[in-house]
Order: structure tokens, then C-alpha cells, then sequence
């Protein structure tokens, strides 16, 4: 009698594991076609592994959570200041150097790559604005 039972809980076994294979190629081909579509968005995410990616992009409503990953996608940013509201202000770096953003960034009900993209816009214009001062400041303070 068992072994009527395990003929029969092996039949058509091989059917569906070829079936269960074909399927999962389709899932990680639309998942591997999802991803490049994020990182054609944001380009810096190509320096990111998949797991990396999925993790931030899993993330979207706890913008906090992807500080882990700052430093992979952008090389000077260790950390980013964050108000109650989860507006960004400020970008500080690993040594705890901030420059303050020129304008917030507000991440409120959007996709981590637009505001990630916001965070790389805003860097590079808070950057120059502070290169701009300090261009101004130069001549005005004695140097010894």
C-alpha cells in the first residue's frame, strides 16, 4: 500500500518542476526588466547589487531606512538631515562636515528614485552655492 502511494506522489512530478522552472524564469526576467527600468531613472543605482536596489526600493514610505546605502550611491554623502516631516535639509559627509541644501527636498508621495534625484540635483546646487560664497568671502577677510 506505501508504495502505490509514493508511485502516485511522484507522478507528473517532473511536469511541474519544468512548469514551476518556465515560470520562475518569467519572474526573474520581469524582475531583472523592473530594476533596469529604476536604474535607467536613477543611474547612480547601477552601483548597487540587486538585493541593495530591492532593499531601497522597498523603502519607499520609510525614507530613513535607505541611509545604510547612501555612501554606495553617493560617494561623499554619509548622511542626510532629516526634520520631523522627513524633509531632507542638509547632506553630511563621513568626516561630519554638513552643507545645507539651498531648498528642502521633500520625498512625501514619491518613488525613491525621483527623490533621490532631487538629492543629487540639490547637492550639486547647495555645492556651488557654498563655493559661490566663499569666492565672495575670500578678499573680505584678512589671511595671515
Amino acid at each position: 500500500m506505501k508504495s502505490i502511494l509514493a508511485v502516485c506522489s511522484t507522478e507528473g512530478l517532473k511536469e511541474k518542476f519544468i512548469e514551476a522552472n518556465k515560470n520562475l524564469e518569467i519572474v526573474q526576467k520581469g524582475l531583472a526588466d523592473y530594476l533596469e527600468k529604476k536604474r535607467s531613472i536613477f543611474a547612480r543605482f547601477y552601483f548597487l547589487s540587486n538585493d541593495e536596489l530591492l532593499e531601497i526600493l522597498s523603502q519607499t514610505k520609510e525614507v530613513r531606512n535607505v541611509r545604510p546605502h547612501l555612501r554606495k550611491v553617493f560617494e561623499a554623502i554619509a548622511d542626510l538631515e532629516f526634520k520631523s516631516d522627513d524633509t531632507m535639509w542638509a547632506m553630511i559627509s563621513a568626516e561630519g562636515e554638513e552643507v545645507r541644501f539651498v531648498k528642502k527636498i521633500d520625498p512625501k508621495d514619491r518613488n525613491v528614485e525621483y527623490w533621490m534625484g532631487d538629492v543629487e540635483k540639490m547637492m550639486l546646487t547647495s555645492v556651488r552655492d557654498v563655493f559661490l560664497k566663499s569666492v565672495i568671502d575670500y578678499p573680505e577677510k584678512p589671511r595671515t
